[in-house]
């Protein structure tokens, strides 16, 4: 059995400090579109999508801005950290039930592929309490030590670097974000809240494209990825 339905959550409510911007990173252009555009696009032309809520900052003034309309498309108010933002948009998909699949995406990655939202579904059953886009690690790791020099190699067998949207059911991934915020445990991600509880989410090998907007340097990389991407459709 594959999700033939879900509904996505996307908190963008984040500042991205490192990006050395007035925009929040979400926000800078990207392609024609800003970041954020281009993150939530896949799901609103995915059919199984029902719905999509982009958590936001109070303060902030520029998502009136993109004049986004789509009636899947909603807006929501976040927190200080990510786990409170996602909480406030599974608190506001009203339509949805407990029961119901969604998945939670970075705004600040612009190039998910239609492939890896498919594959996300369809490796997924009624069994699984989830599961997360990740590609498994190629490079070497070293573990530095207090000067900054080599302390130690870490062996990379069994380790994978974690993407997103990551899948879960409403119900339960509202009950570990809450538990995890009444622990003061602050997850950045939401298949860490599951862990916390003592579940173990599935993990999907997905593209290596899907990267993450975090210095100036990867809107370059990603302009690249979208420009080859969609020359050759």
């Amino acid at each position: 059995m594959t999700v033939h339905n879900y509904w996505a959550v996307i908190p963008a409510a984040g500042s991205g400090v490192r990006m050395a911007s007035t925009l929040p990173k979400q926000y800078l252009p990207l392609s024609g579109r800003t970041v954020l555009e281009w993150a939530i696009e896949p799901f609103l032309q995915d059919a199984k999508c029902q719905g999509v809520v982009v958590v936001i900052a109070p303060e902030d003034d520029h998502w009136l801005k993109l004049s986004l309309v789509h009636s899947k498309l909603q807006m929501a108010l976040g927190g200080s950290e990510r786990a409170h933002s996602v909480l406030a948009g599974l608190k506001s998909l009203s339509a949805a039930s407990d029961h119901d699949w969604v998945m939670v995406h970075d705004a600040a990655r612009p190039c998910l592929h239609a492939e890896d939202l498919d594959k996300l579904c369809a490796e997924i059953n009624e069994d699984n309490v989830g599961a997360i886009l990740a590609t498994p690690l190629a490079d070497t790791l070293k573990q530095a030590d207090h000067e900054g020099c080599i302390e130690k190699t870490l062996p990379r067998e069994r380790l994978w670097r974690a993407l997103t949207p990551q899948l879960s059911k409403l119900g339960m991934l509202k009950a570990v974000l809450q538990s995890a915020l009444a622990k003061g445990s602050l997850v950045t991600d939401e298949s860490s809240a599951l862990e916390l509880m003592g579940y173990h989410p599935k993990l999907v090998e997905g593209r290596s494209d899907n990267i993450k907007i975090t210095v100036p340097t990867d809107l370059q990389i990603a302009a690249n990825i979208l420009s080859q991407r969609y020359s050759c459709s």
